[in-house]
């Protein structure tokens, strides 16, 4: 293979298109360059240039870049070290860098490429995408330089266009990392660097991941969408980046949502106007309907093995968002593709089930409890109890209570008093006081409350009335 090259020195050389190469994954730090060879400045007169076959072999390449891609180059007769050296001498600034791409491609053809000249060209590698970012170059020219890279063959093991997304970022350059990617893209050398497979990496992937570390989650997903949706095909990664991001945000605009309620409540926020509580259905939608569209290009462009990423990170975002047929649906979706969901999960999902009133979700997610250990029983009964509490559902309530003294099961006493303080309140509001009593008297047989004394006062006929229990 010949590379263009004797117009200019790096780094202000106009780099041709890659040809098509093989595809690679995700980021590990560069290597650092082997002990043998440095990256120091290297003279003609650290490398014998005035005699030797070395110093003839340099002199040619100078002359004839293109001489490197014959396999009678007069690289042949080089050993190891020389070798390395000549890769050194050509990676200096100042010299026809390209030249040292066209020995590497000689070195690999010739199966010459052992893992210390790797780790040598890595480190060049490297020192170039930090020479170009760090002189604010345009992105083309970094994407440029990847795609002749991994033209070349070049495989450090770790990913050099994740390192240079990193380099702009820490730099604090987010729109000119952006604008790589895409030219990555563009270029179609996402590979450069590692075998890719788009599952387990990827530049748009880890820009978005960049982004859900700093925190900014709901960027990180407009990021994915927006490349989808300009016809770059971003990776199946990145999808997967784009639902846990997704996950992230739901879980703070949850925690937001009960803060307010909770405001609202104790009177230190005005209640909200049908204004706001429009805005706040629009954007749990907006949440709701991102998550279904990057799922649906996940499951269509990823193999079976995502289907069970997909899965767990949809039931997380509607687990948060509370809900609850939705939840459940992916519980038996995660059973479907092979992986059990936590037993918790399925806790979690049946009280929301229950706070929504969903009387046929809770009888499936029911099902198979009272054959489970004592303490599962106990934990899933207490979950449903204290779903139908927040629902409201306090006669659904008491009667879970009552299912569990039948089942032998000893509620805790914390949910025996939320219990009865919802139903004096229904006695209060409807007059019935008869299931009251009742789960009163059972408590009373199970030892769980003392001998109590119930008061009834009958407005009508301004009479208080006594039931001992």
């Amino acid at each position: 293979m010949a590379l263009s090259s004797r117009a200019a020195a790096f780094p202000h050389a106009t780099l041709p298109t890659p040809r098509p190469r093989p595809p690679a994954a995700v980021s590990l730090r560069p290597p650092p360059p082997p002990r043998s060879v440095r990256l120091d400045h290297v003279t003609p007169a650290d490398l014998g240039l005035g005699h030797g076959l070395l110093a003839a072999a340099i002199d040619h390449l100078e002359r004839d870049p293109a001489a490197a891609a014959d396999d009678k180059a007069p690289l042949a007769g080089l050993s190891p070290r020389e070798l390395q050296l000549v890769l050194v001498y050509f990676a200096q600034e100042g010299r026809d860098a390209y030249c040292a791409l066209e020995v590497f491609d000689w070195l690999r053809r010739a199966d010459r490429v052992d893992g210390e000249t790797m780790e040598l060209m890595a480190a060049i590698a490297c020192a170039w995408i930090e020479r170009l970012v760090g002189a604010g170059g345009d992105v083309a020219d970094v994407s440029a330089l990847l795609g002749e890279m991994d033209c070349v063959g070049l495989r450090p093991g770790f990913s050099l266009v994740e390192k240079a997304v990193a380099l702009y970022w820490d730099r604090s350059e987010r729109a000119r990392a952006v604008e790589f990617v895409r030219a990555v893209l563009r270029r179609g050398a996402v590979g450069a660097g590692e075998e890719y497979d788009g599952e387990r990496g990827g530049p748009v992937g880890y820009l978005a991941w960049k982004m859900m570390m700093d925190g900014d989650y709901r960027d990180a997903i407009k990021l994915v969408i927006e490349f989808k949706d300009s016809g770059l095909k971003p990776e199946v990664y990145s999808y997967l980046i784009g639902l846990t991001a997704l996950v992230k945000e739901q879980k703070e605009f949850s925690k937001a949502l009960r803060k307010l309620n909770l405001s609202v409540k104790d009177g230190s926020v005005a209640k909200l106007d049908i204004e706001s509580m429009r805005s706040i259905e629009k954007y749990q939608s907006e949440l709701l309907g991102d998550g279904v569209l990057l799922s649906n290009w996940a499951v269509q462009e990823g193999s079976s093995d995502v289907l069970g990423l997909v899965h767990e990170r949809l039931l997380s975002l509607y687990t948060c968002a509370g809900c609850g047929l939705e939840a459940e649906r992916q519980l038996w979706e995660l059973k479907l593709v092979g992986r059990e969901p936590d037993t918790q999960l399925y806790d979690v999902v049946l009280a929301i089930c229950a706070s929504q009133g969903e009387a046929a979700a809770v009888r499936r997610l029911l099902a198979g409890v009272e054959s489970t250990s004592a303490g599962r029983r106990k934990k899933s009964m207490s979950w449903l109890l204290r779903g139908y509490l927040k629902g409201g559902f306090c006669l659904d309530a008491s009667e879970t209570l009552m299912r569990m003294l039948d089942m032998g099961i000893c509620p805790d006493y914390l949910d025996r008093a939320a219990v009865l303080t919802s139903l004096r309140r229904n006695i209060q509001e409807s007059g019935n006081l008869e299931l009251y009593m009742k789960l009163c008297k059972r408590l009373s047989e199970t030892d769980l409350i003392g001998p109590c004394v119930i008061y009834l006062y009958v407005r009508k006929f301004k009479l208080w009335m006594m039931h001992m229990l």
